[in-house]
């Protein structure tokens, strides 16, 4: 079947035969949305009224069965095969050069926005700075930038991949945002704003490396081990980064971390050992503590 416009009976049709072969309603129903463009609302409509809906489709269901077939039979990443991702109000492009961005790290930039207010309520004599430590697609960076458009954004990686994959989505939905690429190792690369960083987000690689080769195929074999990998305990970048926020934050600026589920009690405690002040965790969608915050005194 190559149409794209199709009878809505036809089509729940296919998707029945699709999922009695196998794989997960949910992420049948997004291929339809983020790559055949049927919106699930849409979706809801046909199911009640299969007879009196026609489909429109910006693809054939034959690509479209063939990318399902990818990602069930290849344990790809729909995600990747359609080159896009939903998170928050954006479409960002991903590819297998950064993680996909997962919905609780949305949670992060909603912490960082409340810190990023209480910030903006204090008097400054310069302008504003925030950063994104680890940015990979420039998902956070990208929240941050749209937020705070009068504030100077600085997102940092060590690979040239992301970095190149950050920039496609920054210059499309924060073209007019002061926003800034470096490729180095955590807050390196910004040195010369070291002292003046407001509100830093990251969301490091935090899983125990003989975890990492135990995770669905679909994420060990398709997502980069860089952004993964924490070390022997998954500890190894948090300490880097919380080591270094004492000197690179500014005086009363905010440290923001996304960690393993079961690390809130040391990274706090690395936090504590670091001189930063007012640490605590935040609990993710869940009610997992997923988050660690705290920030530099002064």
């Amino acid at each position: 079947m190559a149409s794209r416009v199709l009878r809505g009976e036809d089509l729940l049709a296919w998707r029945r035969r699709l999922l009695a072969e196998g794989g997960r309603r949910v992420d049948l129903d997004w291929l339809l949305d983020l790559g055949g463009g049927l919106r699930w609302r849409d979706l809801q409509k046909v199911q009640l009224d299969p007879g009196g809906v026609q489909v429109h489709l910006i693809c054939s269901l034959d690509a479209l069965e063939r990318l399902w077939w990818r990602h069930r039979h290849d344990q790809i990443p729909l995600q990747h095969l359609v080159g896009r991702c939903p998170w928050r109000q954006f479409e960002l492009f991903v590819s297998p050069d950064a993680l996909i961005p997962r919905q609780e790290t949305e949670q992060l930039v909603d912490l960082a926005f409340a810190l990023g207010a209480e910030c903006e309520a204090e008097p400054a004599s310069r302008l504003r700075m925030w950063a994104d430590l680890g940015t990979g697609s420039g998902a956070l960076a990208l929240a941050l930038a749209a937020h705070w458009p009068q504030w100077q954004g600085h997102a940092v990686d060590c690979s040239a991949a992301a970095l190149a994959l950050a920039r496609r989505n920054l210059a499309r939905w924060a073209p007019g945002a002061d926003w800034n690429l470096h490729q180095g190792c955590w807050w390196d690369p910004l040195r010369p704003w070291w002292g003046h960083l407001d509100v830093v987000v990251c969301n490091p690689p935090y899983i125990p490396e003989l975890v990492v080769d135990q995770l669905d195929p679909v994420v060990r074999d398709h997502e980069p081990r860089l952004a993964l990998d924490g070390g022997s305990d998954g500890l190894q970048s948090c300490r880097t980064v919380v080591a270094g926020a004492a000197v690179a934050l500014a005086p009363g600026g905010w440290l923001l971390l996304e960690h393993h589920h079961d690390q809130s009690d040391a990274v706090l405690s690395l936090m504590a050992k670091a001189g930063l002040i007012n640490a605590r965790s935040e609990k993710d969608l869940q009610g997992i503590r997923r988050f660690a915050v705290a920030r530099r005194a002064g």
